[in-house]
Protein backbone atom coordinates (compact mmCIF):
# COMPACT_ATOMS: atom_id res chain seq x y z
CA UNK A 1 0.00 0.00 0.00
CA UNK A 2 2.59 2.42 0.51
CA UNK A 3 3.02 3.11 -3.31
CA UNK A 4 -0.39 5.04 -3.25
CA UNK A 5 2.02 7.35 -1.32
CA UNK A 6 4.91 7.86 -3.44
CA UNK A 7 3.40 11.17 -5.18
CA UNK A 8 2.87 13.58 -2.91
CA UNK A 9 -0.74 15.84 -3.31
CA UNK A 10 0.24 18.76 -5.25
CA UNK A 11 -1.31 21.34 -2.31
CA UNK A 12 -1.62 20.67 1.50
CA UNK A 13 -4.44 21.25 3.78
CA UNK A 14 -2.57 22.97 6.79
CA UNK A 15 0.90 22.21 7.77
CA UNK A 16 0.04 19.10 9.64
CA UNK A 17 -1.26 17.19 6.90
CA UNK A 18 2.28 16.35 5.02
CA UNK A 19 3.71 14.39 8.53
CA UNK A 20 0.54 12.68 8.58
CA UNK A 21 0.87 11.67 4.97
CA UNK A 22 4.36 10.66 6.22
CA UNK A 23 3.22 8.88 8.83
CA UNK A 24 0.29 7.11 6.81
CA UNK A 25 3.04 5.62 4.40
CA UNK A 26 4.76 4.31 7.02
CA UNK A 27 2.42 2.65 8.81
CA UNK A 28 1.20 0.90 5.60
CA UNK A 29 4.87 0.02 4.51
CA UNK A 30 4.61 -3.86 3.96
CA UNK A 31 0.83 -4.18 3.74
CA UNK A 32 -0.73 -5.47 0.78
CA UNK A 33 -3.53 -3.73 -1.33
CA UNK A 34 -6.89 -4.68 -0.24
CA UNK A 35 -9.06 -6.17 -2.60
CA UNK A 36 -11.79 -3.39 -2.94
CA UNK A 37 -11.63 0.20 -3.27
CA UNK A 38 -14.31 0.30 -0.06
CA UNK A 39 -11.22 -1.90 1.96
CA UNK A 40 -8.84 0.60 1.24
CA UNK A 41 -10.84 3.73 2.15
CA UNK A 42 -11.70 2.06 6.20
CA UNK A 43 -8.34 0.91 6.40
CA UNK A 44 -7.37 4.73 5.67
CA UNK A 45 -10.16 5.64 7.94
CA UNK A 46 -9.20 3.44 10.71
CA UNK A 47 -5.45 4.51 10.25
CA UNK A 48 -6.32 8.44 10.32
CA UNK A 49 -8.25 7.78 13.81
CA UNK A 50 -5.21 5.34 15.03
CA UNK A 51 -2.49 7.70 14.42
CA UNK A 52 -4.01 11.02 15.27
CA UNK A 53 -6.84 9.70 17.46
CA UNK A 54 -9.73 11.55 16.30
CA UNK A 55 -12.15 10.44 13.68
CA UNK A 56 -11.87 11.73 10.11
CA UNK A 57 -15.52 12.95 10.43
CA UNK A 58 -14.22 15.90 12.60
CA UNK A 59 -15.18 19.07 11.59
CA UNK A 60 -12.62 21.73 13.31
CA UNK A 61 -8.67 21.57 13.12
CA UNK A 62 -6.64 18.69 14.83
CA UNK A 63 -3.23 19.76 16.64
CA UNK A 64 -1.08 17.02 16.83
CA UNK A 65 2.26 17.68 19.75
CA UNK A 66 4.29 15.45 17.67
CA UNK A 67 4.36 17.42 14.49
CA UNK A 68 6.17 20.63 14.14
CA UNK A 69 4.36 23.57 15.17
CA UNK A 70 6.32 26.44 13.18
CA UNK A 71 3.71 28.70 11.28
CA UNK A 72 0.35 29.70 11.38
CA UNK A 73 -0.78 25.93 11.05
CA UNK A 74 1.93 24.07 12.56
CA UNK A 75 1.08 20.94 13.71
CA UNK A 76 -2.38 21.10 12.18
CA UNK A 77 -3.80 18.42 10.54
CA UNK A 78 -7.15 19.42 8.14
CA UNK A 79 -9.44 16.65 8.49
CA UNK A 80 -11.47 18.17 5.57
CA UNK A 81 -8.04 17.41 3.38
CA UNK A 82 -8.50 13.96 4.57
CA UNK A 83 -11.64 13.34 3.81
CA UNK A 84 -12.15 15.43 0.46
CA UNK A 85 -8.88 15.59 -0.77
CA UNK A 86 -6.23 12.71 0.71
CA UNK A 87 -8.53 9.70 0.66
CA UNK A 88 -10.30 10.21 -2.85
CA UNK A 89 -7.23 11.07 -4.39
CA UNK A 90 -5.42 7.18 -2.80
CA UNK A 91 -8.43 5.82 -4.20
CA UNK A 92 -7.88 7.01 -7.72
CA UNK A 93 -4.46 5.80 -7.51
CA UNK A 94 -5.96 2.17 -5.76
CA UNK A 95 -8.25 2.08 -8.94
CA UNK A 96 -5.27 2.53 -12.02
CA UNK A 97 -3.34 0.29 -10.67
CA UNK A 98 -5.98 -2.24 -9.97
CA UNK A 99 -6.76 -1.60 -13.59
CA UNK A 100 -3.02 -1.44 -14.74
CA UNK A 101 -2.30 -4.75 -13.05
Amino acid sequence: MADLFQKKPGQWGLRGDPYLWQEMADHFAGTPLPGTAKQLEQLLIQAFETLIGQPITAEKFIAVERFPRGGMSGGLVSPEFWRETAVPLLLKRYEELVANS
